[in-house]
């Protein structure tokens, strides 16, 4: 084929040679494109996380002040009904108002023990154990255990034992071993 039958084949059919060149541009350009395709799906992904997180904490952050009012004032409470190891009297004043207020017989004076070593190192509050025995009837031992669950300190009840002697007139004896939420 000459140039002149070159050029005569091209004036004839420019559109079907102009989307030929098109179709090989378009190929050579996808070709050498597609290895950028796995590192641009990758950036795509990474950059719809982050704007799911930032909507999520612009959705979750508009009551972020209330949220911590009501934090600050939680931890008020709680940390009114928490018991500190060092002050025994105040601790132990705590069980004689009780006995008080239900009516039973403190045999033995509590026995408040150092508190135990946190398990969790970042743990704010500590467990902090105690025994004692009390005397009375079942309303008032029930009453007494009403009281310590509902007391002002946080209590937890570990063992628990229940006797009674021959005699039905006797008043029942109760034994418990119980933990105090406190601070060392």
């Amino acid at each position: 084929m000459s140039n002149a039958e070159l050029f005569a084949f091209v004036r004839k059919n420019p559109i079907s040679l102009g989307c030929g060149a098109l179709a090989l541009v378009l190929a050579g350009a996808a070709y050498f494109r597609s290895d950028a395709i796995p590192e641009s799906e990758a950036e795509l992904t990474r950059k719809s996380a982050e704007g799911e997180r930032l909507a999520a904490n612009l959705k979750n952050g508009t009551q972020l002040p209330e949220h911590l009012d009501a934090l600050v004032a939680a931890n008020k409470i709680i940390d009114s009904r928490i018991v500190r190891a060092s002050q025994l009297g105040k601790n132990l004043q705590y069980f004689y108002k009780l006995e008080g207020d239900t009516g039973v017989k403190l045999v033995t004076d509590p026995r408040i023990a150092p508190p135990l070593a946190k398990k969790d190192p970042q743990a704010a509050y500590v467990s902090i154990p105690c025994n004692l025995s009390v005397q009375g009837n079942l309303p008032q031992l029930l009453a007494f255990l009403r009281g310590l669950e509902s007391g002002t300190h946080f209590a937890r009840v570990q063992n628990v034992a229940l006797t009674s002697s021959a005699d039905r007139n006797a008043p029942l004896s109760l034994s418990l071993n119980l933990e105090l939420l406190g601070l060392p």
